[in-house]
């Protein structure tokens, strides 16, 4: 590990938003591993509390049936008071009840490209939403979901040019200036 150890009392619940393809996975779990803290992915806990792929709840029971549980359990997930870095899914932001759960955390948006997102995911069929043409979808999404990642975002981590590494060390840095002031 580089630099100095940040202890879980100095951080507090970090939770990562962002576009697919921004790395809110790979960062969460690094993040997480460097700080010491549990992990919590978001769309992970809807596969395993439903016992079936995001994907085939998309396709046998529709996004609002995915939405609704992804809902509740990423109200659970930042319901409580224990210290990790949750990592939630690209859409999530968009539902009300989860940007108010989100107020009182720190809230890093992972801020990608369309065309760095596109390259990262690739043709990857376990995200629905970015089926057919994913540059095209990646498009859309963040010119839709931009305005409410910027509004709920505490600090904000350009990822085109950096990698998951990095990242974790530029989270991390912000958070160490935040507790010098």
């Amino acid at each position: 590990m580089s630099g100095t150890e940040v202890s879980a009392e100095q951080v507090g619940m970090l939770v990562l938003i962002g576009a697919p393809g921004a790395g809110k996975s790979t960062v969460g779990r690094r993040l997480a591993n460097r700080l010491s803290l549990p992990f919590v992915d978001v769309d992970q806990l809807i596969e395993q509390t439903s016992g079936r792929e995001i994907a085939d709840i998309f396709a046998t029971d529709g996004e609002a049936t995915f939405r609704e549980l992804e809902r509740a359990a990423t109200v659970a997930a930042l319901a409580g008071s224990e210290e990790q870095v949750v990592s939630l899914g690209g859409g999530a932001p968009m539902t009300e009840a989860i940007a108010e759960a989100l107020a009182p955390h720190h809230v890093v948006w992972l801020k990608v490209s369309p065309g760095a997102a596109a390259d990262r995911v690739g043709l990857n069929v376990a995200r629905p939403l970015l089926l057919g043409n994913v540059r095209s979808r990646l498009v859309s999404l963040l010119n839709a979901r931009t305005p409410t990642y910027q509004r709920l975002a505490d600090h904000v981590v350009e990822t085109d040019d950096h990698g998951a590494d990095d990242i974790v060390e530029l989270i991390i840095e912000h958070r160490r200036e935040l507790e010098r002031r």
